[in-house]
């Protein structure tokens, strides 16, 4: 391809509207133009890369033994109905109607649809199991788009889906999935953390999200550099400071006047935070919740609302607090019995806690659970923080940001059950379909690949995703025989195979052509100039190396076909 062909051309200056860098030098390099907040057009150059990334993905989901179907976009409201998902997606679902009147939706994702299919398709566990995959549209309104291609509300993604009859059976196709994933991610050239990560309301027991490290990344995983043990902020767990066993001690009521906050009741007391326990006032589902976490902790709302099985979750307001008969700021658990009450395994660490004394300005020392009160659910809830240890060999974990490009997890028979997919069993007896979901953003992970892989100049593609291999500048071009050299260069790299992208620019400068060249970064730049032509050689230089090289003109293909990230 000759840049005087392309459609797209590279900005000098960065857009105003760009939040990231991946925004930013997408925008710039032409990869993509903004239809309207957060709809993009993907333009050529990042076309091209796309369609590679889906052709890995394709062979590895072959491979793992998935058979690639394309299901609509446009999908009845009714089957989202029988489901609840139409409620639980509420606004970020987008709703139509035909020219009949009867609603539709632009799905969202395919479980609904494809729950279907295999129920019209699969009678007995002679048919299981069934791994079936699309790359597909999908939209989602979200609230707030940002970060060019990181969180859009038009999309594609690659979404597989597993039918098995068994959890033995399930967790063979599981696994086959997780490790497809690496292998897409290892043949992008995009190394990621495999994060344990929670299941949401309908997910089973196994659910991993695939992390892209960067340090402008929405997401948080936490990880261990000595075990590799990783989880997102969601559901990771941290070995916490071990409180020394003491003899328990009376309830002894002290004035604490003005103290509201733990910080500030460890500083009036002269003690720790850790010997104390902070009271948290939730509305779950309308209903109020008393939660105790040892002073140090934090509360973990996804771990809390899983444990509630809530639907909805959310910090109590003060009315609802004052209403409850709550006293904010003194409140604890000792006394409480008509209040749901919450209760994270530190309480059970340690004894003699200074807790809230349920009236105004006033606290308890000596508290112990379970003498002086008691809860209804006694469960990590806590959120794992770096510096605490590792919950599998208790080395000091550290928090990593990232983008994710990818999740995978165990659905159960949520589905099966609610679309009435069935199979007969060995017995003869009809048992729900066990599914697993499996998804990746393909747009997604092209920025998450620019959003590691860039510095101060522009873009640097891993060559396996790059839309070209090749980046050929010819410099001069008014010089003839610089224009025959270049123009023969750029011939024999396509017929040779080489995927190149040919600056045929007569009207741009040397230094502009330059620049474009490292704001798009693909893998190998060849300058051809009235210096290098009477010297009968090419400017040979990699995206990722500082220097670069002067290589014979009849050994610039031999020399590009020696470089395994090429061919």
């Amino acid at each position: 391809m000759k840049v005087t062909q392309l459609v797209t051309k590279s900005l000098r200056d960065d857009p105003p509207e760009a939040e990231t860098a991946s925004h930013r030098l997408m925008l710039r390099a032409g990869l993509i133009y903004q239809v309207a907040a957060g709809i993009y057009a993907s333009l050529p150059l990042a076309y091209k890369s796309l369609r590679k990334i889906e052709n890995i993905i394709r062979e590895e989901m072959d491979r793992a033994g998935g058979q690639e179907l394309l299901m609509p976009a446009l999908q009845p409201l009714e089957l989202w109905e029988q489901t609840g998902r139409g409620a639980a997606f509420g606004d970020n679902l987008f709703s139509l109607e035909d020219r009949r009147g009867r609603p539709m939706v632009l799905a969202p994702t395919h479980e609904e649809v494809v729950t279907g299919i295999v129920k019209a398709n699969v009678q007995s566990y002679r048919d299981l199991p069934v791994i079936l995959y699309q790359i597909q549209t999908k939209f989602r309104d979200e609230p707030r788009p940002r970060a060019g291609l990181v969180r859009v509300r038009e999309f594609a993604m690659k979404d597989a889906y597993s039918f098995n009859a068994d959890e033995e059976s399930l967790d063979d196709s599981y696994q086959a999935m997780a490790q497809a994933y690496k292998n897409i991610y290892r043949r992008c050239g995009l190394p990621v953390l495999m994060a344990e990560a929670d299941s949401g309301a309908i997910g089973g027991k196994d659910s991993h999200e695939f992390i892209l490290a960067t340090p402008t990344g929405e997401d948080t995983v936490i990880t261990c550099p000595a075990c590799g043990y990783t989880a997102n902020a969601e559901k990771a767990s941290g070995v916490y400071h071990e409180l020394s066993a003491e003899d328990e001690e009376s309830l002894e009521e002290v004035s604490t006047p003005g103290v509201k906050t733990i910080d500030g009741l460890a500083q009036y007391l002269n003690i720790s935070d850790e010997k104390t326990f902070k009271a948290v006032f939730y509305m779950a589902d309308g209903e109020v919740v008393f939660v105790t976490i040892r002073g140090d902790l934090e509360v973990n709302d996804i771990k809390l609302k899983n444990a509630l099985r809530a639907s909805d979750l959310r910090l109590a307001d003060d009315q609802e607090v004052a209403k409850a008969g709550l006293v904010a700021g003194s409140a604890s658990a000792i006394g409480i019995h008509d209040i749901k009450r919450v209760g994270d395994l530190s309480i059970t660490r340690g004894n003699n806690f200074v807790v809230g004394g349920n009236k105004p300005d006033t606290h308890l020392r000596g508290a112990n659970y379970p003498r002086d009160f008691q809860v209804d659910i006694l469960t990590d809830i806590a959120l794992a923080r770096p510096g605490q240890g590792c919950p599998n060999c208790g080395q000091p974990l550290e928090a990593v940001r990232g983008v994710e490009v990818g999740h995978i997890f165990k659905l159960g028979t949520f589905f099966s059950e609610a679309l009435g997919a069935n199979y007969l069993d060995r017995e003869g007896q009809h048992q729900p379909i066990i599914m697993g979901c499996y998804g990746i953003g393909v747009g997604r992970l092209l920025a998450a690949a620019i959003e590691q892989n860039h510095d101060d100049k522009g873009i640097m593609f891993p060559a396996p995703i790059a839309p070209y291999q090749v980046h050929l500048v010819g410099l001069n071009l008014a010089d003839e025989q610089v224009a025959e050299e270049a123009e023969r260069l750029y011939q024999e790299l396509k017929d040779q195979g080489i995927e190149v992208l040919y600056d045929d620019r007569t009207d741009q400068t040397a230094g502009v052509k330059l620049n474009d060249v490292d704001l798009l970064g693909l893998p190998v730049r060849l300058v051809v100039s009235p210096r290098n032509v009477k010297a009968g050689v090419v400017e040979f230089k990699q995206r990722l190396d500082e220097t670069s090289s002067l290589v014979p003109a009849g050994e610039v293909v031999a020399t590009l076909q020696a470089m395994p990230e090429i061919t």
